[in-house]
């Protein structure tokens, strides 16, 4: 979720000026970028505090110390505040912000190729480490908290949080777990045109689950196993469905700009920014407010692009389109899985001949079947099946293709390596090896002694 507010005020007229909107983001493929986000929990990291382990709350000695440090490591950032409270900052090197209990968000500049996105991920992780280690604080990525309970997570002091705290119990029952209590990673790519953008949203909305098998890092629940790979994936099937999942539309073979602005009409929306406050308008139509329809007490007040952009942003299918896709069925996990995230996509997606093979390899199922998946994966990870192939077998086809993607894009770092190097942890998993979720409940009955909390300091960045 992004932090950041349009203020837009262009006023909107028409569903296709929002679908032009959409289809400014098109670009020429020499334009094509990789954009990477990653979330991560605070813990405290002293063993002299009676809540070791726990996530730190927004002050005193807690995220805004964090930021603050931050801050003065690079005078660069453009601070972001709410209501006179620190939340991120903006800059060259892309956006920091808070996820609604203060997990630290990285969106990553975009970047022409993965060796400045490792760059990129290595300079913030030291970053993070000069801003929290004086504080006694740690950040570890994991798809869900692994102990702590939800009145146990703090909150950050934004306003949009405030709103989606009151709202999110009326269509779920666990959209305030996902808010507080789960951390993903995600990669953000470019299309050339609307063609290709619906051909990338066809296949990547359809292979979503199996990234989620792949990419499964939160086996534990409040100190438990689950039962589960993935409770991150699991916590999105009772958020809100009005705004998630795989809706149907995405595969139609028609499927273009105004048919997502068609579906985003009558995502409920959540706020406005009017005379420089946020104003609750949860659960308005955006669709009936454009025909004449207002909320009660802002009956004077038009849409504005501004309105339309922010809402945007709180639409949350597994595959979003703004003025690009983002890739978002993955927990967070280490720095590696995150790297190898970025590398499969950009393997599949952005070479011209690999996205007519996995084309070909994904129509070898009904669209039906990778939604049936998407609920398999969550308790069965790699070990479900697709059709009569099991997903790890199925798992080597496609990174193979992503291989041969990346080795087309031919780019070298310093070292003359090209970027399927940051496959090699998938092809491990692919091979046999445990994912990230089977090597937590290893640890969970052998090293660690039923001892959860001892996955922080393990996992920490």
């Amino acid at each position: 979720m992004s932090s950041l507010i349009d203020h837009d005020q262009t006023l909107v007229t028409s569903v296709k000026q929002l679908a032009d909107y959409l289809a400014g983001g098109c670009k020429p493929v020499q334009n094509w970028r990789i954009g990477t986000e990653h979330e991560k929990f605070g813990f405290i990291n002293s063993q002299n505090d009676r809540d070791y382990l726990f996530p730190p709350a927004y002050k005193p000695d807690g995220i805004e110390d964090v930021l603050k440090n931050i801050q003065d490591q690079h005078e660069s950032w453009q601070p972001l505040y709410d209501m006179n409270n620190l939340i991120g900052f903006n800059g060259d090197r892309g956006a920091i912000s808070l996820e609604p209990a203060g997990q630290f968000e990285l969106s990553g500049a975009p970047v022409e190729t993965l060796h400045e996105t490792r760059r990129e991920m290595d300079l913030h992780f030291q970053d993070m480490h000069r801003a929290a280690d004086s504080l006694a604080l740690g950040f570890s990525p994991l798809g869900f908290h692994p102990f702590a309970r939800r009145d146990q997570m703090p909150w950050m002091p934004k306003k949009r949080y405030e709103i989606m705290k009151a709202y999110m119990p009326k269509v779920g029952k666990l959209g305030l777990d996902m808010m507080t209590r789960t951390c993903t990673v995600q990669v953000n790519l470019d299309f050339s045109s609307e063609k290709d953008m619906a051909r990338k949203m066809r296949v990547s909305l359809a292979l979503q689950p199996i990234f989620t098998a792949l990419f499964a890092n939160s086996p534990f629940y409040e100190g438990k196993p689950s039962g589960l790979q993935s409770m991150r994936a699991y916590i999105w099937t009772d958020t809100d469905n009005q705004r998630a999942g795989m809706p149907d539309v995405f595969f139609d073979d028609h499927f273009g700009f105004e048919h997502y602005i068609e579906w985003l009409l009558d995502v409920p929306m959540y706020f406005v920014i009017r005379h420089g406050k946020m104003i609750d308008v949860s659960g308005a139509s955006f669709r009936a407010w454009i025909q004449g329809r207002t909320p009660a007490g802002l009956e004077h007040e038009k849409l504005t692009m501004g309105d339309f952009k922010n809402h945007i942003t709180v639409a949350f299918p597994d595959v979003r389109l703004k003025q690009y896709l983002e890739m978002r069925g993955a927990d967070a996990g280490s720095r590696e899985m995150m790297i190898a995230m970025s590398a499969f996509w950009t393997g599949l997606l952005y070479d011209s001949s690999t996205l007519l093979a996995v084309e070909k390899l994904v129509r070898e199922q009904e669209w039906s079947v990778y939604k049936a998946l998407r609920n398999k994966v969550i308790g069965q990870g790699l070990s479900a099946s697709i059709g009569r192939e099991n997903l790890r077998e199925f798992m080597k086809r496609l990174l193979q293709l992503a291989q041969q993607g990346l080795k087309n894009r031919n780019f070298k770092d310093e070292n003359d390596d090209d970027e399927t190097k940051y496959l090699i942890p998938l092809f491990e998993i692919a091979e046999g090896g445990p994912t990230q979720s089977e090597y937590w409940l290893h640890r969970y009955e052998t090293v660690w002694g039923g001892d959860v909390r001892r996955i922080m300091k393990e996992s920490m960045i």
